[in-house]
């Protein structure tokens, strides 16, 4: 009874985590207010690496008109782009999408692929002219370890969990 029950408490686990694919923390800015032609702009990021292909680097860029009062056109494109900074590789890019509709704050995600410091190129251009802003970022893998990784860190915890039952069971007979 006592093993059937840790069993289906270990499945659960390994389930729950497998659908875990949650962020770490919160994005944090790489450059702040920048004044770049018509534009300030500055430039958020959760810097995730993957294994997998998918895109694990997030930009959010905040874009702002340098005179007051002005407001962002809502044809102004942003274009993201990153290469790894200590070592010759071409840029990966990817247009940067309105967030909700709202011109000022867009988004992109991009594949960084192996930890380490990127390179961080950002091309704005608009009804209001062209700017560029230029940053970098460390990227790393997030802190959660992998699925396998987590049945084998689990394995020997559920093990004597199974033998203090058995030893319980045996107590118990006598």
């Amino acid at each position: 009874m006592i093993p059937m029950r840790a069993g289906a408490i270990a499945i659960a686990l390994v389930v729950a985590a497998a659908d875990a694919h949650t962020h770490d923390g919160p994005p944090f800015p790489i450059l702040s207010d920048h004044a770049a032609g018509p534009y300030v702009i500055s430039i958020w990021t959760d810097p995730d690496t993957t294994d997998d292909g998918a895109p694990g680097g997030q930009f959010w860029v905040r874009l702002h008109v340098a005179g007051k009062g002005a407001v962002i056109p809502d044809g102004t494109r942003v274009m993201v782009g990153i290469r790894p900074a200590r070592q010759p590789a071409a840029e990966r890019t990817a247009a940067a999408a309105p967030v909700r509709g709202d011109a000022t704050n867009q988004f992109a995600a991009l594949t960084m692929d192996h930890e380490g410091r990127f390179a961080v190129h950002v091309a704005i251009d608009g009804p209001l002219g062209a700017a560029t802003a230029d940053a970098a970022v460390d990227a790393t893998y997030n802190v959660r370890p992998s699925q396998s990784l987590l049945a084998l860190y689990v394995a020997p915890f559920l093990l004597v969990g199974l033998l203090w039952g058995r030893l319980l069971l045996r107590r118990r007979r006598l």
